[in-house]
């Protein structure tokens, strides 16, 4: 096979992000003025796949650095139900690669009658959502062929992040993100070629994490399904300890994303349980313990690490895709822009 779209377009995502904190710096510290002008008590998230998956990263870094509570809505209670929520003293982000799936554009236009402060993430400035906003974010990813999602989560993710930093006026946050390309250039480096090894005869293993790694455990998670044929399912580190760990046996892959953050320790002792009972569990840590250290590209704030992580993790998947006969351009039965209802 010849280089795949997913695989180039991996490879651009340093440059996109720094696109995005470059010249999409005027859109960004505009949300975050309107959302400290509105000084909202609430923040609710509309997304699906894998931007919903940017939306809890979101949802982490805001609670974290704002202490402003953030809940995921279901579309469908405007678009399939007709609810309008009670939204005042609310601000509700709406982020999606296409900007046109019905549903999220139905639920952030009842937001916004609502009475919320409206802001939209998209990789479509000219779409339904971003006419539905009160300020658009444009995640400046340029064209992703490949139906899996890279870049424009990656962009997703770190637009979410850069709100939360003007918001709150984090400077060590931003400082983190002006560095993040470089950062990313290095990650792109990190060899988790012993995972695919691991996983290529596989059918199923869990993906951990806690926090905001919780967040890029479910991308992850995303991606082994839609590229690989490989189930997997992500639980943060404690979760997985209240019944699911009952099926890591001998060899049972588990994959644990670790960021040098306050969960570090809880991540590494479930990892060392986990081993003890027999799983082959890789964790993105220099000291694993009983684990099996995967290279990882620090970036000097907790909030950045997680985004590292996943510019590694795609690029093992694209490669872990191929290995197991893939094509990850095109998965079965999945199209590029989804619209539901």
């Amino acid at each position: 096979m010849t280089q795949t779209h997913m695989k180039r377009e991996i490879a651009e995502i340093p440059a996109a992000v720094a696109r995005l904190l470059g010249e999409g710096r005027p859109a960004l510290d505009a949300a975050a003025k309107a959302l400290a002008d509105a000084d909202p008590r609430l923040v609710i998230t509309i997304a699906r796949g894998s931007s919903d998956h940017a939306a809890t990263f979101f949802k982490y870094a805001c609670e974290l650095s704002t202490g402003v509570p953030v809940a995921s809505v279901g579309p469908s209670i405007a678009s399939i139900y007709g609810v309008d929520l009670k939204l005042d003293r609310a601000a509700a982000i709406g982020i999606s690669q296409s900007g046109k799936s019905p549903d999220i554009v139905s639920m952030l236009q009842s937001a916004a009658r609502s009475g919320a402060t409206a802001i939209a993430i998209t990789n479509t400035p000219d779409s339904p959502l971003a006419e539905a906003a009160d300020a658009v974010i444009d995640i400046c990813a340029g064209e992703e062929q490949s139906v899996a999602a890279t870049k424009t989560f990656v962009t997703s993710a770190v637009a979410g992040l850069a709100i939360v930093a003007g918001w709150s006026g984090d400077k060590a946050l931003l400082g983190a993100l002006d560095a993040l390309p470089e950062a990313l250039e290095n990650a792109l480096s990190c060899d988790w070629s012993p995972l695919v090894e691991a996983t290529a005869n596989a059918n199923s293993l869990y993906v951990l994490g806690r926090g905001p790694g919780a967040a890029i455990a479910h991308e992850a998670a995303l991606k082994f399904k839609e590229t690989s044929g490989l189930h997997a399912e992500a639980y943060s580190t404690a979760e997985v300890l209240h019944g699911p760990a009952a099926i890591v046996q001998k060899g049972f892959p588990v994959l644990a994303l670790s960021a040098t953050d306050k969960a570090r320790s809880s991540i590494l002792e479930t990892c060392a349980r986990l081993a003890g009972q027999g799983g082959s569990v890789f964790v993105t840590d220099p000291q694993p313990g009983a684990a099996i250290a995967l290279p990882v590209a620090r970036t000097g704030h907790p909030l950045t690490d997680p985004i590292a992580l996943v510019v590694s993790f795609y690029g093992f998947i694209e490669a872990l895709a191929r290995h197991r006969g893939f094509n990850p351009d095109e998965p079965p039965h999945l199209r590029k822009v989804t619209s539901t209802l």
